[in-house]
């Protein structure tokens, strides 16, 4: 175990150097720039996303955005490159900010903003913003700017998302009331066209329909009947020689009878049609007195030629009623048709006006949907605008802070030198695990499969161990007084540690 031991640290001290110069460096960098960095003042404040002060349910704000998504939206428009230049420039933050390109300034903003969100169930949105500047004030100026920029940027977001949401509904609604409109005059239209078969007419057209038909029936029970009795007429007087009803009373009983039956027919020819039981037993005792009649004789007052002057006059007054029957025949058959026209009309009618209407109705419900949700959205562009829905409200503003903050130069020099210490333990384990030669008698065995008797090490005079002395000695002196010279040298006459620091960490992101 002590030989062992006594190996390793032999390597170790033949790779004294390599550790020196490593562990060296490392720690003189940090220590130089623990010794030689600027302070830094750091300045916080706080924010919180406030619910609305008015409940969703009474009028809610058609703007609105979850809080946790409201923080990211605001941290991302807030570390834009235009307001970062905008506020290193106005405020000037850095003291050699006149030699440093826009690039390095916007690294450096960022670097030195550090933005923490916290959100949760049931929990508030909250939003911690540090700065990190040479000076108290630059810090806390900086943080300043951020909150107006951070507050001007959400109420304009949400003033803007609901005046554009009110405008889109207004736009909506004026496009549906022309449609609305436009729908309305097809139906006018439509009804214009087809005002005499559209299907809120159609109960009427059938009774009208009805009615014509039985106009029409009776018209043509009359037309038959003034044919029949034109005809008996002729009977009559061919077969009598007299005409009766027309130009006096007759004389006997029985053509009294027979004119009472007659016009007793008409009447009910006018009502029954002519298989009614009572029209054929009128039609039987007509026929029978007709028998009668045709058997007594002439009376001596009634001559010839009177009684062709009557059945003139009678046949003629039979032909006007027939001609006037006629004619109303036809006008109420042409009355009749044109109507069951117009009823035929209306299935289709009914089918292309429910589309019409059908279409209407929906425009209708668009345009009632569009007119709720302006009332809504003018609603929430007023509580925005009164700013009275959610924000971010400041819980602590950026103070000056009294003293620097930053850095903490012994833990950046102990933990420089500590860390320089590994390296240098890393480099030396690395080149021996580069170094593949045989130098202990359990390699020989290893390697080769060959036990030795004894091993003799290389032993040298007291000229070479002198010589190799020196040389380590020397080297160990160099490293120790090279090394920190060369850093001086490098933060003298090329650039000054701290800076070539701020360097690294504007461009890496850590600040410490």
């Amino acid at each position: 175990m002590s030989a062992t031991i006594r190996y390793y640290a032999s390597i170790f001290l033949r790779r004294l150097p390599y550790f020196l110069i490593v562990a060296t460096l490392i720690s003189a960098a940090a220590i130089t720039a623990a010794m030689t960095m600027a302070p830094a003042y750091v300045s916080q404040t706080r924010l919180i996303v406030e619910s609305p002060q008015i409940p969703d349910n009474l009028a809610a704000s058609t703007a609105s955005t979850p809080a946790q998504e409201q923080l990211q939206i605001v941290e991302q428009r807030l570390l834009t490159r235009a307001n970062l230049l905008d506020i290193a420039n106005r405020l000037n933050v850095f003291g050699d900010q006149e030699g440093m390109n826009p690039d390095r300034i916007v690294e450096s903003m960022r670097a030195r903003t550090t933005i923490r969100s916290t959100a949760g169930r049931d929990q508030a949105s909250l939003m911690t913003i540090t700065f990190e500047a040479p000076s108290a004030v630059a810090a806390a100026g900086v943080l300043n700017e951020y909150l107006s920029l951070i507050q001007q940027e959400d109420i304009q977001s949400r003033t803007q998302r609901a005046g554009q949401t009110l405008e889109f509904f207004e736009q909506e609604v004026s496009r549906l009331s022309e449609r609305l409109a436009e729908r309305s005059a097809r139906i006018l239209e439509f009804k214009t066209q087809n005002s005499d078969a559209l299907p809120e007419s159609l109960q009427f057209m059938l009774s009208q329909q009805t009615l014509l038909q039985e106009r029409l029936a009776q018209t043509e029970r009359e037309i038959a009947s003034l044919a029949d009795q034109r005809a008996r007429i002729i009977s009559i007087f061919e077969a009598t020689g007299q005409v009766s009803g027309i130009g006096g009373t007759p004389g006997t009983p029985e053509q009294q009878e027979l004119e009472a039956l007659r016009r007793e027919l008409e009447r009910s020819l006018a009502i029954y049609s002519e298989n009614n039981p009572q029209v054929k037993v009128l039609k039987s005792r007509i026929s029978r007195l007709e028998s009668v009649v045709s058997a007594q004789p002439l009376p001596e007052s009634e001559t010839l030629g009177t009684g062709n002057s009557l059945l003139d006059v009678q046949l003629a007054e039979l032909g006007s009623r027939l001609d006037i029957l006629e004619e109303q025949k036809r006008t109420t058959a042409s009355q009749l048709e044109e109507l069951t026209g117009k009823i035929s009309r209306i299935p289709g009618n009914a089918i292309r006006l429910d589309e019409l209407e059908l279409d209407y109705e929906n425009v209708q419900l668009q345009y009632n949907t569009a007119v709720d949700r302006l009332s809504r959205a003018s609603t929430g562009e007023r509580i925005e605008l009164m700013s009275r829905g959610q924000r971010i409200a400041i819980i602590e503003p950026p103070a000056v802070p009294e003293g620097p903050t930053k850095p903490n130069r012994v833990l950046i020099a102990g933990g420089g030198t500590i860390f320089g210490i590994l390296a240098g333990i890393g480099m030396v384990i690395l080149l021996e695990f580069l170094n593949q030669s045989v130098r202990r008698p359990e390699e020989l065995i290893s390697r080769l499969g060959v036990t030795p008797l004894a091993t003799i090490p290389y032993i040298h005079t007291r000229a070479e161990t002198f010589r190799r002395r020196s040389m380590k000695l020397l080297s160990v002196l160099v490293i120790l007084v090279g090394i920190p010279a060369s850093v001086y040298v490098v933060h003298t006459y090329y650039q000054p540690l701290d800076l070539i620091t701020e360097r690294v960490m504007d461009r890496v992101g850590v600040r410490w």
